[in-house]
């Protein structure tokens, strides 16, 4: 098998032409920063509150709303829910990423749409499970990649709400799952593929298994291998145009260039970082 080489990108490619990706360069991103203390000391789920709580006020009246999936992104329904009981936010729609947020925001009574009906998005906002310096993002331990790149793809502003414990120095640095979506067919082929693929980063890789021991199956009926790394991506772009050219791969779990801003909270306050 060829050497996966890592040569420079700055973009993208869509599986679909008529959808719009925004095209940004790692190297252009410029970061701000708003910072508030806190007094007291915060848990986990509180930061993720704190961060998701924040995304939600950039959201207006008739806005289309990407809603994403995931323990982070659930505290953001959650607070979208609770402004459109009050009557503090009004006139707005909802895109779905996976089907328990469906279930979360009709639960709260989100009007929701399709991307059928509304091809363009106003607002994402959705967690993360590794955050780079240049905003890159990995995505997916919750199954639900392949939707929400969909949808966080077409959106104009796409807000990524995380603690501080997914900052990472490079993609893949976390050492945790970076999931690739394949189809169910001859799934250890591809298994074995993406393995080789990364040999030299040290790559595990492992097809996802639910509580009982079977094959995880996303929505869309097909199977998660999660890669597990040694040593950092030196280049997502390349890895993720690599992974894409194999038969039966769906989706990856690298999110690049489409962030716009990426709300951190962690022990000294909330953090929002700009591109």
């Amino acid at each position: 098998m060829a050497s996966l080489s890592f040569v420079s990108s700055s973009h993208l490619t869509l599986r679909t032409p008529s959808l719009t990706l925004r095209r940004t360069s790692p190297s252009s991103s410029s970061v701000s920063f708003s910072v508030k203390a806190q007094s007291v000391a915060l848990s986990q789920d509180d930061l993720k509150k704190l961060a998701a709580e924040k995304a939600v006020e950039a959201i207006k009246p008739g806005m289309v709303l990407g809603l994403g999936t995931g323990s982070t992104a659930a505290f953001a329904v959650d607070q979208i829910g609770k402004l459109l009981a009050s009557g503090e936010l009004h006139d707005i729609v909802g895109i779905p990423t996976s089907k328990r947020t469906e279930e979360q925001a009709r639960s709260l009574g989100i009007p929701l749409v399709a991307l059928d009906t509304h091809p363009r998005i106003d607002l994402a906002i959705d967690g993360a499970d590794e955050v780079d310096p240049n905003l890159d993002l990995v995505k997916g331990r919750g199954g639900a990649l392949l939707r929400e790149k969909m949808v966080e793809a077409v959106a104009e502003r796409f807000i990524v709400v995380a603690d501080d414990t997914k900052l990472v120095k490079g993609l893949g640095g976390s050492g945790l799952a970076m999931p690739v979506e394949v189809v169910q067919f001859c799934w250890k082929f591809n298994l074995v593929r993406l393995r080789d693929l990364f040999k030299e980063f040290g790559c595990d890789a492992k097809l996802r298994v639910g509580e009982g021991g079977e094959a995880y199956v996303t929505d869309n009926s097909n199977y998660i291998i999660d890669l597990y790394f040694k040593e950092p991506l030196k280049d997502g772009f390349a890895a993720g145009r690599e992974i894409g050219k194999f038969e039966g791969v769906v989706e990856h779990g690298l999110f690049l260039g489409m962030a716009t801003s990426v709300i951190i909270a962690g022990k000294n306050g909330v953090e929002v970082m700009n591109k």
